[in-house]
């Protein structure tokens, strides 16, 4: 008689301690990819924001000096070219002022009034409604800023519905455009500084976010570096200092909570600081 023969007879099942192993291998093997994933991830976010802090501090170095290179094209006398201000620890600002294109009217008579429409003979069409603008004397100086209301192209007026003038101007005052472009560090917010920048006809926009601080310092005539000129005349280069800021915490060089910093430098030879008042 045949024996029946069982094919599972001779065939072991795995034991607790060999699934034991294996889970422990996974696990290492798991933590080793999940230590290596961390690693990369945290080195791309340092990587990302060093990257993100040289654009933002590039560019906000480039449209300041930009700005900064213009002061003083073009002014008429008594308006100064730009106006630092004292940071004191904090973020300095400045606020530079140049001519803009070549648009210009002169008064073709005597103003009545301090209110009164200012009569030209001259083409108007490049003034804009809104637009800020300055009034003066060519020769004996003194003016103005003022915001136009409204242009009237075919009657040659300019219009103006604000304060008062502070004069009634007379005839041959001249109208040009001038801008005045100011940079500052929003305050109180730590969490996403941003460096601002503001014309005359603009309320304040944001230019470059995570920029923590601004610092500006002046080369006078005599080669000395000060931190604030007394005569505006005397300066021949303005030094700039940017200080970007990373967007995220925890890739900082000390603590796991600082932010990462760079600071980039530049100057800029004030080409038209002899050209105001001329």
């Amino acid at each position: 008689m045949n024996r029946s023969t069982n094919p599972l007879a001779n065939q072991r099942g795995t034991s607790i301690l060999e699934v034991l192993v294996a889970l422990v291998l996974t696990g290492m093997v798991t933590a080793a990819i999940f230590q290596t994933y961390i690693t990369q991830h945290r080195s791309y976010v340092i990587q990302d924001d060093i990257s993100e802090i040289q654009q933002s501090a590039r560019a906000t170095i480039d449209q300041l000096t930009r700005q900064i290179r213009m002061a003083g094209f073009g002014l008429p006398q008594g308006v100064s070219p730009f106006e630092p201000g004292d940071g004191n620890g904090t973020p300095d600002t400045i606020a530079v002022t140049y001519r803009v294109g070549t648009c210009q009217a002169a008064l073709s008579v005597d103003m009545a009034s301090t209110s009164s429409d200012l009569e030209t003979n001259d083409d108007v069409s490049c003034f804009v409604d809104g637009q800020w603008a300055y009034i003066y004397h060519p020769d004996s100086g003194g003016g103005e800023f003022f915001q136009i209301s409204y242009v009237d192209v075919g009657t040659k007026r300019l219009q103006h519905t604000g304060s008062p003038f502070s004069e009634a101007y007379a005839k041959d005052a001249l109208v040009i455009i001038l801008d005045r472009v100011q940079f500052f560090i929003t305050a109180d917010n730590d969490s996403n500084p941003q460096l601002m920048v503001q014309s005359l006809s603009l309320s304040p926009q944001v230019f470059a976010e995570n920029i923590s601080d601004i610092q500006f310092r002046y080369r006078i005539t005599n080669g000395t570096v000060v931190d604030q000129p007394i005569l505006l005349s005397d300066v021949r280069e303005i030094l700039i200092a940017v200080t970007g800021r990373s967007r995220h915490t925890g890739v900082g060089d000390v603590d796991a909570d600082d932010y990462r910093y760079r600071t980039y430098e530049s100057s800029v030879a004030l080409r038209n600081l002899n050209q105001a008042g001329s």
